[in-house]
């Protein structure tokens, strides 16, 4: 039987997932989103071609791949069919590579309306959220009054759909608050777009990927987010709506933890952080504007920019264990060529104290203690082989391997699949 690889974030979201995933859905025929919304943004680059993925697995532009969304995701059907139609147009049989769990949770027009309302209502406290509805529909689903995939093939489901608007409507007639859209208009295209994804093969996707493994197919479990931003581990309440951790693909696809394999955990060279909560590292300064406009930090999804800091190994190193991380993955780093010194945090002084922890208090006073390393020259893009990098750069990578006492299995030099060094 074949074992469940995961693919995780280890930051705040935004490390690069989505090509990692795309290089290594090569030895897997089966990649599987386990958690999220469509406030995730997988960018793929291969060729001259370069695509977002917001719901669908990014092992989709693979040959005769499976890709499942697990029950773990809330899905909206009206992004889906945006997000569809594109990969359609490019000549990719997307029906035929997706399919999708039955008891995944459906995101409604309304949600996104409570979502609206509740990021205005907290004012200067407000949590960054995308509006895409997420947090919402996951409130829903732990309450129990939420709609899922297969309600849709039900003959009460426009029932189910309306009680849940009624129930919504009353909570909306709490706030002052003036509609961002026409929820008229949204529910009409919600309802047709809902049609278009029974169109796909609808699967208890339980049974399915279990079926999988045990007929020797490897699945590559793909999160979305970062593990900073964990519902239970990240930085309360700056966080997301679901569990971003390895745990989370046990939960998210109904596989057995004993199932677990390689644990890949993805990390930029660098940080960044989109929206509100505590960045350790955060540069405000020219350094920073520079990493910003080199490595393209602007959301996928919504445009911002990213906040972007050296990287944090606190905070790596929480995550590699809240997930049991096997092998490590460096995003961007050639994103630092050309700086003077590039800095590491190795530990904090919070309130005055130093700690290697990550503190529960997300409002503490925590100063970085900075690690200085001699920055390196040359194009880090154009390195094929080990032996090209600069001695800097392996200097750089040693340290991190040493302190987090996980090894760099693979380097990401550039956006290409190309540009992708295989250490192992």
């Amino acid at each position: 039987m074949k074992t469940l690889d995961v693919v995780l974030g280890l930051q705040w979201g935004d490390e690069g997932k989505g090509k990692i995933v795309d290089v290594l859905a090569e030895r897997y025929p089966v990649v599987a989103r386990f958690q999220g919304g469509p406030n995730a943004g997988h960018s793929i680059h291969f060729g001259n071609t370069s695509f977002v993925l917001h719901s669908v697995p990014s092992g989709v532009f693979r040959d005769g791949s499976i890709n499942i969304i697990g029950n773990g995701v809330v899905l909206d059907p009206t992004i889906f069919r945006e997000e569809c139609q594109a990969i359609e147009a490019l000549g990719v049989p997307v029906r035929e590579r997706v399919k999708i769990a039955r008891r995944a949770h459906l995101i409604v027009p309304t949600h996104k309306l409570l979502d609206a309302a509740d990021e205005a209502a907290l004012g200067k406290s407000k949590i960054g959220s995308t509006l895409k509805g997420i947090g919402p529909a996951y409130s829903d689903k732990t309450g129990r009054n939420g709609l899922r995939v297969g309600d849709l093939l039900e003959a009460d489901f426009r029932e189910k759909f309306e009680t849940l608007k009624r129930k919504h409507a009353a909570r909306l007639a709490q706030y002052d608050f003036k509609a961002p859209f026409d929820p008229e208009a949204a529910e009409k295209q919600w309802l047709a777009d809902a049609e278009y994804l029974k169109t796909f093969e609808i699967i208890d996707a339980e049974y399915e990927t279990n079926a999988l493994l045990a007929a020797d197919k490897a699945i590559l479990a793909e999160g979305a987010q970062g593990s900073m931003l964990d519902v239970d581990f990240g930085s309360y309440p700056f966080v997301t709506s679901s569990s971003t951790a390895c745990a989370g693909a046990c939960t998210g696809l109904g596989v057995a933890p004993g199932h677990i394999g390689k644990v890949y955990g993805v990390f930029k060279a660098y940080c960044t952080r989109v929206g509100s909560g505590p960045f350790p590292t955060e540069l405000g300064d020219d350094t920073g504007e520079r990493m910003r406009q080199r490595g393209r930090e602007f959301g996928a999804t919504t445009g911002r920019p990213r906040r972007t800091g050296w990287l944090d190994i606190p905070a790596l190193k929480f995550a590699v264990m809240i997930s049991g991380v096997t092998d490590l993955i460096m995003m961007k780093a050639d994103v630092l060529d050309g700086f003077d010194t590039v800095k590491v945090c190795c530990e904090y002084r919070v309130n005055g104290i130093r700690t290697d922890r990550v503190p529960y208090d997300v409002y503490a006073e925590i100063e970085p203690v900075y690690k200085e390393f001699k920055g390196w020259s040359g194009d880090l893009g154009s390195c094929r082989s080990e032996a090209e990098l600069p001695a800097e750069f392996k200097a750089y990578i040693a340290y991190i391997e040493q302190e987090v006492g996980v090894p760099i299995r693979i380097l990401s030099l550039g956006p290409d699949r190309d540009q992708t060094l295989i250490r192992c």
